[in-house]
């Protein structure tokens, strides 16, 4: 790298020294007990880096993170991006062949495991080339603790668009892609969430979802720090210790998928918690139904509600509905964030006009480079020059974007398409229904059956016949689910997102 590119360099690591400088010896973390300050972050994470350059780790080496949430987790993602290494976050919830997979495909040199955990990697056949003093988090949070280490950056040639993590997909059709995100990717994320999502210096945030999620480490976590805003981190969205902490540590602002603000909603302690500190609410990450919507904000009419959609592969915002618009169009996920352009187009890729269905677009510096190893999945894509997300939406004459579902959720019985979506958003008015998951499984007659599958509030008294009723009412016949099955608990992964597919698995 010569002196120039050196000078105008600007990678996650160059922000995150940025912000110790501005912030220095303000509270940046907090986790069970332990606060780090914005200059002890900025030192950890050098000593850290450092740490995996003597194990003989070199940059552009992949070094998956296998743990729950911890500061010693976030620590050693901040020292990955600081050395020059490439962050491989893994679901924690992954064991045997699942872990083997991504450990073997990404080629991670190394592996940060929580102590945990690290028999599951015993029981892979995987050959890891090379492990940080042992492997595991103790050894991050020691080395990140030991002030006898060298606190300077490390000198390694990191550029802008150098890779900084490979983040697997869900896998819902086929084996997990690697999404390969550079660090000017990850920045430009960054700024629009800054600016899009209203951050600010004087924020108190709590994040209990996964960091080895992109919703919580990138679109939340990461900008928030970046900012000066002060987060207390958490292992788990456990709802009676959120609400614990948001009044005890007087939290602003606070992010959750619609399954764990149901939680939320639902349990107890909502009614008896001071929850008047929050000013600003963010949801997220799989749709939220209108009546869930609703009752959240009667119930917290003080905090102001921002709706962010996105994918793993855009790193992961596209689109925000801020406060203000949230009274006209409840239903809408916004309009694109300042480093997004978002079209909504036909099987030609011609522009839909307001109010047609069509596949949702992206053109934006936030998008991955490719897939891991996979040089043919881009040409797919990107067909067009435009990142083809998966999902069926239409903008209203105002620009404002609205989801009707992924392509895969359209559920054809009898020939017609049903959109989920729009059942599940008439099963949960039904004031016995908690929660709703609407998927098309496989039938002689129908190609695929409207199938709802529902979880009742307590003491609801509530059987199918009366769900079924209730929906004619309300739908259209073909729309109407041939079969209601109540389950105790729907499925979802680690980051509290519904899995359809396992109910598609289990019931087809």
């Amino acid at each position: 790298m010569d002196s120039i590119q050196s000078a105008r360099r600007n990678t996650v690591g160059d922000a995150l020294h940025r912000a110790a400088r501005l912030f220095s010896g303000q509270p940046a973390l907090i986790f069970e007990g332990r606060t780090w300050s914005f200059a002890g972050l900025d030192q950890a994470a050098n000593r850290v880096a450092h740490g995996f350059a003597r194990s003989g780790l070199e940059p552009g080496d992949r070094i998956a993170a296998y743990g729950r949430n911890s500061d010693a987790y976030f620590i050693a993602w901040l020292a990955c991006v600081r050395g020059g290494f490439v962050h491989v976050p893994v679901n924690y919830a992954l064991t045997g062949e699942e872990l083997a997979y991504i450990i073997d495909q990404s080629g991670a040199r190394a592996v940060i495991a929580a102590p945990a955990l690290e028999p599951n990697l015993r029981d892979i056949n995987v050959d890891i080339r090379g492990r940080f003093e042992g492997g595991g988090e103790i050894e991050v949070a020691a080395c990140a603790l030991d002030e006898t280490g060298p606190g300077t950056p490390p000198d390694v040639p990191v550029a802008d668009e150098s890779l900084a993590q490979i983040v697997y997909t869900s896998g819902t059709t086929a084996l997990p892609k690697g999404a390969m995100m550079t660090h000017q990717a990850m920045l430009a994320q960054y700024y629009s969430c800054i600016h899009n999502m209203e951050y600010a210096r004087t924020d108190r945030t709590l994040a209990a979802l996964p960091l080895y999620h992109t919703a919580q480490m990138h679109a939340f976590t990461m900008p928030q720090l970046l900012t000066g805003a002060r987060t207390t981190l958490i292992e788990a969205p456990v709802p009676e210790l959120v609400l614990q902490l948001i009044e005890q540590e007087r939290i602003t602002s606070f992010f959750a998928p619609p399954t764990v603000w149901i939680s939320l909603l639902r349990h107890p302690d909502f009614a008896h918690r001071d929850l008047s500190s929050l000013e600003k609410i963010y949801y997220g990450a799989s749709i939220m139904p209108g009546p869930v919507l609703q009752e959240l904000r009667e119930r917290l009419p003080r905090a102001r509600p921002f709706n962010a959609y996105g994918q793993t592969e855009i790193a992961p915002v596209a689109t925000i509905l801020r406060p203000e618009e949230h009274g006209e169009r409840p239903a809408s996920c916004g309009r694109p964030v300042l480093n997004v352009e978002t079209r909504v187009v036909d099987p030609d890729m011609n522009d839909c006009p307001p109010g047609v269905h069509g596949e949702v677009v992206h053109r934006s510096p936030q998008l991955l480079t490719g897939y891991w190893t996979k040089p043919e999945e881009p040409a797919a894509a990107f067909a067009g020059g435009w990142f083809h997300s998966g999902d069926v939406g239409y903008f209203d004459e105002a620009g404002y974007l609205y989801i009707v579902d992924r392509i895969k959720d359209v559920i054809n019985t009898g020939g017609v398409l049903v959109a989920s979506r729009e059942v599940e958003e008439i099963l949960f008015t039904h004031p016995a229904v908690s929660e709703v998951a609407v998927v098309g499984l496989p039938d002689d007659k129908w190609i695929e059956a409207v199938t709802a599958f529902v979880t009742l509030r307590p003491e609801s008294g509530c059987d199918e016949a009366t769900l079924l009723a209730y929906a004619r009412q309300h739908l259209a016949g073909f729309k109407v689910p041939k079969r209601v099955v109540f389950l105790d608990t729907l499925p979802r992964n680690t980051a509290g997102k519904l899995l359809k597919r396992e109910l598609r698995r289990q019931f087809a």
